[in-house]
């Protein structure tokens, strides 16, 4: 089969077909044999084999491959072009249509600014025109003094043909960092629904260490600035990989969950796990000893079809997990707390990852499954400092929005005001939840709370000790949750195994209803 630059340049048109091969093959040079070796030297994949790791075999449509800066002899006639640093078009991802906007560091370190603008802006404008995913590879200096002399004077910072914010309201929208991502490109990897860094090799912050040298006086290196380390306490880029191409393959995972656009439904795989499956040990997931912890993520990995979880912000508010998954092929955002970390707890940065999560199920038409093990807010100076509370509360109004179908699965604890937000509760919302027999819930937590309203007798009591768990034991028997299940407080009192059979029966109703409200919104 021809490529565009092996077909016969002959016939009447040849000279200009001739120069169209040429500066079609400048352009795929990039920045030319030695910035390309340098480029090898640092162990990393330049732009275009980057577009070839991550998209399906042939399927990349380049756009604005020409455009650049144009060379010309004395009498006018084309010598060569240098091309811009931003490779745009359109390729396929399992068979799925994206639209990518690649930063090639080997022409001036991929600045921004060092390139045709309304390149990259008309890929991005055709994603949200044309309604697909769009990717974003990352590998940007941002800003460069050097545009000065090529503008004879400066610009007000503004891409007000941009359509950043409406691109999230729209389509799937990947960041991934593969280098220093600062200014404008940290913008890039961050203004999306996903965002993926390479460890060691990217970092994502404002400004790089020259800049803050000269700003601050201070030393430091990129990776104390911006590195994965540092994004485990921001939480502002979601997931990290080991390499480029552990990268490009969550990105490839990511866009199988999700849909083209807000107005499609996400794909549904055929099912190959037995919707009826229920793994023995379940039983006894939840230890009786109640001091006693457990491996949510085993549990994750039980219920949803097997191999399905794609965990996001792995290493962000602990205390949660949010992942992506699937139940008989469909689709399906999952939560869970993590009693590992702070108890599972709701700390301010596992708010924070729930929020943003809730908005994503919700944006996209995915149903979601909540594993609830919620013992409330993290408590204590620290907590109220960071604003734990406020972040909360923002998950209060995430889940007030939630269109998504839920289903929640109290299997330990639901205490508090973190535990009224399990689920969302308003207008149409059908609360629709089960317990494990191991669920507790309440106001507050026995231990805490006994230890609060009897502190007086307990104090007095010949063994302090031995009188609160008395009286620990006793609030306990209360706590049961059959006592809830005989007042229709609880749907339903499961055993653990047969969780996967209720959701999977339960998802497909959920999809029914993605898929209707679709057709009610006039999508097609």
């Amino acid at each position: 089969m021809n490529t565009p630059n092996t077909f016969d340049a002959t016939g009447e048109w040849a000279t200009e077909l001739a120069e169209l091969q040429l500066r079609r093959r400048q352009a795929e040079a990039m920045g030319g044999p030695d910035a390309l070796a340098k480029f090898k030297a640092t162990g990393r994949l330049n732009a275009r084999e980057r577009i070839a790791h991550l998209t399906d075999a042939g399927s990349f449509r380049e756009l604005g491959a020409l455009a650049g800066k144009g060379h010309y002899s004395r009498e006018g006639a084309f010598e060569r072009i240098d091309p811009t640093n931003a490779i745009v078009g359109t390729a396929r991802i399992n068979g799925r249509k994206v639209g990518l906007h690649v930063d090639d560091f080997t022409i001036r370190a991929g600045s921004s600014e060092a390139t045709i603008a309304d390149k990259w802006i008309y890929i991005e404008r055709m994603a949200h025109q044309l309604r697909f995913p769009l990717v974003r590879l990352v590998d940007s200096a941002g800003g460069s003094v050097k545009l000065l002399m090529q503008i004879g004077g400066t610009k007000i910072p503004e891409y007000p043909s941009w359509p950043a914010n409406e691109l999230l309201k729209t389509v799937p929208v990947v960041g991934v960092a593969l280098g220093a991502c600062a200014g404008q490109g940290a913008i890039k990897v961050l203004s999306s629904h996903f965002s993926v860094m390479v460890r060691e090799q990217a970092q994502v912050m404002a400004a790089g260490p020259h800049v803050v040298k000269q700003a601050y006086a201070q030393d430091v290196d990129k990776n104390e600035l911006g590195g994965h380390m540092v994004h485990r306490k921001s939480a502002l880029v979601h997931n990290e990989a080991e390499d480029e191409a552990d990268a490009l393959e969550q990105v490839r995972r990511f866009l199988s969950y999700l849909p083209r656009s807000v107005f499609h439904t996400a794909p549904v795989l055929p099912a190959t796990d037995d919707p009826d499956r229920a793994d023995d040990w379940l039983k006894n997931a939840i230890p009786h000893d109640r001091r006693k912890i457990y491996d949510p993520r085993k549990i994750l990995a039980s219920v949803m079809d097997q191999g399905s979880v794609f965990e996001i912000g792995r290493y962000q508010g602990g205390s949660v997990i949010t992942a992506l998954a699937r139940l008989n092929g469909v689709p399906v955002g999952v939560i869970a707390n993590d009693p590992k970390v702070q108890g599972g707890a709701m700390t301010n940065q596992a708010a924070y990852k729930m929020e943003r999560h809730v908005k994503l199920c919700s944006l996209f038409g995915l149903p979601v499954v909540n594993f609830v093990d919620q013992p409330g807010n993290q408590t204590g100076l620290e907590a109220e400092l960071g604003g734990t509370l406020l972040g909360a509360t923002r998950v209060g109004e995430a889940l007030h929005d939630c269109k998504s179908p839920w289903v929640s699965i109290l299997i330990r604890r639901c205490f508090g005001m973190a535990g009224a937000l399990h689920a969302p509760k308003y207008g149409e919302a059908l609360n629709l939840r089960y317990a494990w027999p191991s669920a507790r819930w309440g106001s507050i937590p026995i231990e805490g709370g006994v230890m609060a309203a009897h502190k007086t007798e307990i104090e007095a009591a010949s063994d302090p000790a031995a009188k609160r768990a008395e009286l620990e034991a006793f609030y306990l028997n209360m706590t049961s949750p059959f006592r809830t299940a005989e007042k229709f407080g609880i749907l339903d009192i499961i055993d653990p195994r047969e969780t996967r059979s209720i959701l999977c029966d339960w998802v497909e109703d959920a999809w029914e209803r993605i898929k209707a409200d679709r057709v009610a919104t006039g999508a097609a």
